[in-house]
């Protein structure tokens, strides 16, 4: 087994996340990413400790991150993350990270070409740690968080917090 693959089992970890969706036009009852986030979260083992849907304001996301953060081991946004007028969940979370995963940004944008193509170019998404937890920020669309999900963050949660250091990894 590979030295990166030795830290990926997860099955025995369980991590608390909070989840937090930043929208405008979102709330609990409608919140479809929010609600599959939380799911495939639990599904892989972890508890979701947190959920939230707040107006797409750099200084409310900022706020609820760091809230989150505080009682769990890392906090999933969903939204915000375009281009448009009122996207401000990046401007609200990057200044929060202590390490920026450049490979996150650049794997989810090349595996979302593959699904949409060159619109994939218009997500800014991103992922780090702060404060030795987890921060991952995803487009709204559901598709999107499944991708980025399934393909990306779940499978490498354990390898995550065995460096980080967290759930007892």
């Amino acid at each position: 087994m590979a030295p990166h693959e030795q830290h990926r089992p997860h099955g025995h970890l369980e991590l608390k996340f909070g989840v937090i969706t930043a929208s405008d036009s979102r709330n609990a009852a409608n919140d479809e990413s929010g609600r599959l986030v939380r799911e495939l979260l639990e599904r892989a083992g972890h508890r979701v400790v947190a959920y939230e849907v707040l107006p797409d304001t750099p200084e409310l996301i900022a706020a609820a991150v760091r809230a989150t953060l505080m009682r769990s081991d890392g906090v999933i946004l969903s939204g915000g993350t375009g281009i448009a007028p009122r996207d401000s969940t990046i401007e609200a979370v990057r200044p929060l990270l202590d390490k920026e995963l450049d490979g996150f940004g650049e794997l989810f944008r090349m595996l979302s070409y593959q699904e949409i193509g060159t619109a994939a170019m218009l997500s800014r998404a991103i992922a780090g740690v702060s404060g030795g937890k987890i921060v991952a920020a995803l487009p709204g669309s559901p598709n999107a968080c499944r991708l980025a999900m399934e393909k990306l963050i779940i499978p490498e949660l354990g390898h995550l917090a065995h460096l980080l250091g967290l759930g007892g990894a």
